[in-house]
């Protein structure tokens, strides 16, 4: 099974303990609090998503045959929101990433919770990261 799939699996059931939309909100931005931050030197032009609100920096290298992403923006539930990105799609091979439906989007529901700026942001990021396993497959 593509592993990107399984990764998106994995944050459903974990989602799926969570009653209500406060605590999936809590739990997102505890997510994002936890990624590492990224040096000034990667916080440049190249690697900012265009289409997103508040600031995000993607940062891509291949490692192995797999592609490491890194990112962090300066809005907590943003990072949040990258964090469970990074969860699904970092240290996967490219085509994984690219022949994975976003199946989990609809899944946790988040295009009914987020507001249209954030998801617009997630679908920036999105498509940054899927980008770059498309750069990297041709």
């Amino acid at each position: 099974m593509n592993e990107v799939v399984i990764s998106q699996n994995e944050i459903i059931d974990e989602f799926s303990l969570f009653n209500d939309w406060i605590e999936r909100y809590q739990y997102i931005i505890d997510l994002g609090r936890k990624l590492p931050l990224l040096c000034d030197g990667e916080k440049i032009e190249a690697n900012k998503i265009k289409g997103c609100q508040s600031q995000v920096w993607l940062v891509c290298e291949q490692k192995n045959e797999r592609l490491v992403f890194r990112a962090i923006s300066d809005a907590a539930i943003v990072s949040g929101l990258i964090a469970i990105l990074l969860r699904i799609y970092s240290n996967k091979k490219p085509h994984d990433i690219i022949d994975a439906p976003h199946n989990f989007i609809e899944a946790l529901e988040l295009e009914e919770h987020l507001s249209p700026t954030r998801s617009n942001g997630l679908a920036s990021m999105l498509e940054a990261i899927k980008t770059h396993a498309i750069h990297c497959v041709a």
